[in-house]
Formats: C-alpha cells, sequence, structure tokens
C-alpha cells in the first residue's frame, strides 16, 4: 500500500498485478469504445433516422444535441459521484445505463422517445472516460503511466474517426438501428469484466455543492446548444443564441466567484492551483478543437468537392488513426527517457505542419496529400495527448484524478464543441467573400472571344451556360473556404506552444512499485 508521503506525490495504491491489469485495462478500453464511438457513429445515420421518425431537418438535430448537452452537464460531476459511490460501482451502473439507454435508442418509434433516450446515453456515458481514466493511473505503477496513457489515448482518438466508417456501414448494409444495437454485446461483456476484475476504491461522504452544480450545468448546457444551434440560427441574428450566450457568460461568471469563496465549493480549489494541472485544460481545448473540428471539416470536403463516397472519405480519414496509434505508442515508450513537455512540443509543430500541408490541397489532387497529411497529423495528436496527459496528473494527489479527469474531458468536449462552430460559421463566411471575389473577375474581357458561329449556337442555351459557370465559381470559393479554415487551425495550434513554458517537468517514476491484489 502506498505511503503517506507517496499519497502527496501521487502514487497509487490499486496497482494490479500484470494479468488481471491487462484483463481490467481491456475492460475500460471497451467501455471508452462504447462512448467515443457514439459521439460521431450517429451522425451519418441521421438522414435515414430522419425518415423513420418523420422528423423536420432542423429537429433531428436534436438526437445529436441531447445526447452532447446531458453529456456536458453530467461530466462535472464525475469525482463528487465516484467518491459518494465508489468508483467501481459508477462506471459499471454508467456502462448498463448507457448499453440500455442504446437497446432504447433503437426500438424508438418517435422522434421524442429517441431524443429522451439519446439524453439518458450521455448521462451514461459522460462518467466512462472520466472513470476509466483515473482507473488507468491507478492500476498501473506510476513508471508504466505514459503507456497507459497511449492506450487509454488510441481509444478516446481513434473512436471518433472509425465512428462515421462503421455507422456508414450499418446504415449502408443494415439499418440506421444497428448503431445503436452493436452497442449491446460489447456494453455486457464490458460490464463482467468490471465486475470481476475491476479494483474497489473506498467511498467518502463529501458535501455536494447544489448551487455551484446548478450554475455551471446552467453554463455548460446553454454555451453548448449556443454553439451546436448558431450555424443553423444564423448566430447573434437569433434572439435564442444571444440569451443561450448571455446565460452562459453570467452562470460561468457566478461559478467562478461561487468556486473562489465558497466554504465548499464543488471542485478542491487546490486543483486550479496546481500549474501543470491547469495548462493542461487549456490545452486540452486546443486539443479538441483540432481532433473534433479536424474531423468535421474533412470528410464534407471529401464528399462534397473530390466526389468520395462516405465509407471511402471515411478510409481516408483513417490514416490519421495510424499515426495517432504510432505516436502514442512512441510517446509511452519515450516519456521515461524525454521530457514530456519536449515532446508535446514536436506534436504540436508535427500537427501545425500538417495543417500548413492540407492549406496546399488542390481541387484535381489524387489521394495521396491528403493521407500523408493525415498520417503527420495523427503523429502529431498522438504526441501531444500522452505526454500532456502525463503531466497533468503528474502532481495531483490520487484523490483529485477522478475529478481532474472529468474536467480535462469537458475541456476537450467544449474545445470541440467551440471549434466545430467556429470553423463552420468561418467557412460559411469565406465561401460567400471568396464568391463575391471570383465572381468580380467573370467579366466579357476576362472570358476569351469565341467563334460567332458557336455563340449563336450556344445563345439559346444561355442561362444555362451561367449557370455552369455560377456552379464552378461556387465550387472554387467553397474550395478556398475550406483552406481558410485549416489556416486559421494552423494559427490556432502554433499559438499554444508558448503554454509549454508554465508547466512543469514532473518527478521522475520510481520503478518496482510492489502491485497489490484486490481484496
Amino acid at each position: 500500500m502506498a505511503s503517506k508521503a507517496d499519497d502527496k506525490v501521487g502514487v497509487i495504491s490499486h496497482v494490479l498485478p500484470p494479468t488481471e491489469r491487462l484483463i481490467t485495462t481491456i475492460a475500460l478500453m471497451m467501455g471508452v469504445l462504447l462512448q467515443v464511438l457514439d459521439t460521431t457513429i450517429a451522425n451519418v445515420a441521421l438522414p435515414h433516422m430522419q425518415a423513420a421518425l418523420s422528423a423536420t431537418q432542423e429537429s433531428i438535430n436534436w438526437v445529436l444535441t441531447s445526447y452532447i448537452v446531458a453529456s456536458a452537464i453530467a461530466l462535472p460531476i464525475s469525482g463528487w459521484m465516484a467518491d459518494r459511490f465508489g468508483r467501481k460501482r459508477l462506471l459499471i451502473v454508467s456502462v448498463v445505463l448507457f448499453t440500455t439507454a442504446s437497446v432504447l435508442c433503437a426500438i424508438a418509434t418517435s422522434l421524442t422517445e429517441m431524443v429522451a433516450f439519446r439524453a439518458l446515453q450521455g448521462i451514461g456515458g459522460a462518467f466512462i472516460v472520466p472513470l476509466a481514466q483515473a482507473t488507468m493511473f491507478d492500476i498501473n505503477p506510476r513508471e508504466k503511466h505514459a503507456q497507459a496513457m497511449a492506450l487509454f489515448g488510441g481509444g478516446l482518438m481513434i473512436g471518433p474517426i472509425l465512428g462515421p466508417v462503421l455507422g456508414g456501414w450499418l446504415t449502408d448494409n443494415y439499418n440506421w438501428r444497428w448503431v445503436f444495437l452493436v452497442n449491446l454485446p460489447v456494453g455486457i461483456i464490458c460490464t463482467l469484466m468490471l465486475l470481476r476484475y475491476m479494483p474497489k476504491t473506498e467511498t467518502q461522504n463529501r458535501r455536494f455543492d447544489m448551487f455551484g452544480f446548478g450554475l455551471l450545468a446552467i453554463a455548460v448546457a446553454a454555451l453548448q446548444l449556443g454553439l451546436d444551434r448558431g450555424q443553423q440560427k444564423d448566430w447573434l441574428d437569433s434572439w435564442e443564441i444571444i440569451i443561450e450566450f448571455g446565460l452562459a457568460i453570467a452562470a460561468i461568471w457566478m461559478f467562478i466567484v461561487h468556486l473562489a469563496t465558497a466554504e465548499h465549493p464543488l471542485f478542491d480549489r487546490s486543483l486550479f492551483k496546481d500549474r501543470n494541472f491547469s495548462t493542461g485544460i487549456v490545452f486540452m481545448v486546443v486539443t479538441g478543437v483540432l481532433l473534433l473540428a479536424g474531423l468535421a471539416l474533412l470528410p464534407p470536403l471529401l464528399q462534397s468537392l473530390y466526389g468520395y463516397s462516405v465509407l471511402q472519405s471515411g478510409f481516408l480519414t483513417a490514416p490519421r488513426g495510424v499515426g495517432t496509434l504510432i505516436s502514442m505508442l512512441l510517446a509511452g515508450r519515450l516519456a521515461s527517457r524525454v521530457d514530456a513537455r519536449i515532446l508535446v512540443g514536436l506534436g504540436v509543430v508535427l500537427m501545425g505542419a500538417s495543417l500548413y500541408l492540407m492549406t496546399g490541397f488542390a481541387l484535381d489532387q489524387p489521394s495521396t496529400p491528403v493521407i500523408v497529411s493525415g498520417v503527420v497529423q495523427g503523429l502529431g495528436l498522438g504526441l501531444i495527448f500522452v505526454p500532456l496527459q502525463s503531466l497533468a496528473f503528474s502532481t495531483l494527489a490520487p484523490s483529485f484524478r477522478t475529478t481532474a479527469a472529468s474536467l480535462l474531458n469537458l475541456a476537450r468536449n467544449l474545445g470541440g464543441s467551440a471549434g466545430i462552430s467556429v470553423v463552420s460559421a468561418q467557412l460559411v463566411r469565406m465561401t460567400q467573400v471568396s464568391h463575391a471575389d471570383l465572381a468580380a473577375h467573370v467579366t466579357e474581357q476576362s472570358i476569351p472571344s469565341a467563334d460567332p458561329n458557336l455563340l449563336q449556337v450556344v445563345a439559346p442555351g444561355g442561362d444555362v451556360a451561367l449557370a455552369v459557370i455560377n456552379a464552378e465559381v461556387t465550387r472554387q470559393a467553397l474550395f478556398i473556404a475550406y483552406l481558410d479554415d485549416f489556416k486559421l487551425m494552423m494559427i490556432v495550434t502554433f499559438c499554444a506552444l508558448p503554454l509549454l513554458v508554465l508547466m512543469r517537468k514532473p518527478r521522475p517514476a520510481t520503478p518496482g512499485e510492489a502491485p497489490v491484489h484486490m481484496d
């Protein structure tokens, strides 16, 4: 068992023997993949759901929004729930709730049922990732934390990439309901393995800050709704979006004041005094932007402008996952030999370089540049994620791990939502700007003179010719807007680099911690 001195530096007290650790890790990763896959797997099935549930184009989006908002609201209380009921019990209940909600989604007969069941699924899924992440730290000795985060990060990063591919395949070959039913066997196996092998943690009757949670829930829900619905409501031209953003700003300000002054706040204030953890939260926001905003841009680009199918575009984004896996495995092995800050810095540079490559895309190019930039981007993401997690947790006591994991995941999710909203709005705006610029150059003087006899033949179809020209101008303008988005993401990436100066080098791991068996 760990001593008091160990507890201060973050050494854990639930390290498992190798065999039990492997089985527990498999069970945890199954749970993580369940939750992460479902953040994107349902997207490609929306048109089929819309027809089956008799929903409108706007109302069917609540299938995604309800999941995101419910998950965001539940995520911050993961730490309190784990302390109150025990991490093992909460994780098992979460997996069971998530699996049950998945089955209910599969048999839903109306949009109201689907939205309610997706919200239930979001609540169950919210706890899975932070609980699994904290447990991965607990069951591994400190010198293996980087390798554990490499494995954990692999599932977290690759899940959103595989989701659309798997969802598209299931929808095309079977039915959209299989997008949810596929969770059932995985959830059952995961639950049985967790019941048998996951170690228990002590519970503590910590007071719950209902007022603080209420403020944070309002802030997160309002922000997520505003970001999710802003594009279709034309942002600040809509009173709905203005009210949602106003609520979010007011609630988060009140929450910060409450956190600083309350006797028993929702989060321990010492968490935010930890420089590595606080900087890690900011970095995780940027990681969310890069991971989810990039995934939101590339498939539509490949499908609308290059003519690839849903499955083909999914396969073309897969090299990103391959690069992520490779770099995570490397980062896990290098973490004990190389300063983690150097690895994160290298990852940021690779990420920026990949986005620079993407700004050089051409409309008539083969798939090679997409694959190359995807691999480089994956290498960068892996090098950022694994060392960053190790740095963020390296100076925290074990009792803070679940809360810290939930806050880091919340930061990643909010960063992703904000990133998707910003790049989507920028895409629309820059398409309009580029269309105006290009159209201004399409004049009689800029078009070469044609044979008069040919003009007489074409004249009756003049309107058709103009429509063809306008369609091509629109296509070119949309492509330029995509390149501008990639440039914006590249700038955001490099702007995050100076944050590394704020992070401290973690204490070197001491090998040889004795594993302890479960009761």
